[in-house]
């Protein structure tokens, strides 16, 4: 958290409460020796042990912030020290202002007050008990709790105004990196809608010019010893121009906004996914509410995830399930292809693009979720990701 611009003045406070405490007790002590009076040496002992309590109070963190009974426990100890301190000699009457604020800052609420009032009464009375009943003795201690408890409630004023500035420095911060993360995914959006239109302008168009060349060779030669090899490279041709067209669409999802994922997931199942031998499900609430990064995540597997369903599983079922799991949300693409054997070292026919595969893993673990994988030769193919819901 970011320290408060008022953070200098709380030190200073409580600097001077600390000076004001030992120079009093100093004092009273010195006047206990200059006065030859009979109990210097209780004084001396008593205040060492008021300075003492006091010292390790603070030394501990002994606030409203802290457990508070052992708080309260040392506010009493050092009130019990003070009361014999003034017991002994009167100057240790003096000790009751910087009490004051020490019971204001421990004690919360209304015990603050009340504490002032009974210390300002013990003072009243050791002044009346050693020097007699005076207005001046009364109206001392009054007047002292007083500024003491305003004083106390401007301190008080500042630590809320402190906090609440450390909150809103907090929140601007957040906002700050928030924008910075959406202005970064941006970035990567309009990045990957470049490549898109590069590919599909430039390598897309090109294979499907040299297709177009090798189907009107074929048709112009349908036999001879180059046949074979011109066909092959239609096949060729014909392939990776399809790989290509399937980068395009993966490197520019199907718009979310307005619409969220599920929709646009039946969406690509009636244009892109759409084929005659293959029944797609979409299993899903319609209503679920992801934050947009993990809706677009989402999206983008199972676009790579539906890539592999039409290009390698020869699957005519394919389910799509979206749901939550507690704060995480979960979607699986599952088909009844023929699989593969997890165990390959290299993915066959059957399986998926590895290369896809690796990227889907990297994309989930950059996001905190988990991707899994289950297939066996023969018996289909689930791949399942769990994302945290709050991601983004």
């Amino acid at each position: 958290m970011p320290a408060s611009s008022l953070t200098p003045v709380f030190v200073g406070l409580r600097t001077g409460l600390h000076v004001l405490v030992v120079g009093l007790t100093v004092f009273v002590v010195v006047q206990a020796w200059s006065s030859t009076r009979t109990s210097a040496v209780a004084v001396t002992a008593v205040a060492v042990g008021f300075l003492a309590v006091y010292g390790a109070g603070f030394a501990m963190h002994a606030d409203r912030n802290r457990v508070r009974f052992w708080s309260r426990i040392w506010v009493a100890t050092l009130s019990v020290l003070w009361i014999a301190l003034l017991w002994l000699t009167p100057e240790a009457a003096y000790l009751a202002f910087p009490l004051f604020f020490l019971y204001l800052e421990v004690m919360p609420g209304w015990r603050g007050p009340f504490t002032v009032a009974l210390a300002t009464a013990f003072a009243i009375i050791g002044g009346g008990v050693h020097f007699g009943w005076s207005v001046g003795g009364i109206v001392g201690p009054l007047i002292g709790a007083a500024v003491a408890v305003l004083i106390g409630a401007g301190y008080r004023s500042l630590q809320r105004e402190a906090a609440e500035r450390e909150r809103l420095v907090t929140e601007l911060v957040a906002t700050r990196a928030e924008l910075a993360l959406r202005e970064r995914e941006a970035g990567a959006a309009q990045e990957r809608a470049r490549l898109a239109r590069e590919i599909h302008d430039t390598l897309a168009q090109g294979l499907s010019s040299i297709q177009m060349l090798l189907q009107a060779a074929e048709r112009a030669a349908p036999t001879g010893p180059a046949a074979h090899h011109v066909r092959l490279a239609r096949e060729t041709t014909a392939d990776n121009l399809a790989e290509a067209r399937t980068l395009v669409r993966q490197l520019t999802p199907a718009p979310l906004s307005g619409t969220g994922l599920v929709p646009a997931l039946r969406r690509l199942a009636q244009t892109q996914w759409n084929r005659p031998d293959l029944t797609i499900r979409i299993d899903a609430d319609e209503t679920v509410d992801l934050p947009m990064s993990t809706q677009t995540a989402l999206l983008r597997f199972t676009q790579g995830a539906m890539a592999n369903v039409l290009q390698h599983s020869g699957a005519t079922r394919a389910t799509i399930t979206v749901c939550r799991t507690g704060d995480d949300v979960r979607l699986s693409v599952a088909d009844n292809g023929i699989g593969f054997e997890l165990t390959d070292p290299h993915t066959s026919a059957g399986g998926p693009d590895s290369f896809g595969l690796a990227a889907a893993r990297a994309r989930v673990d950059q996001l905190g979720g988990t991707l899994a994988l289950d297939t066996a030769r023969g018996r289909g193919t689930t791949v399942t990701v769990e994302l945290p819901g709050s991601t983004g």
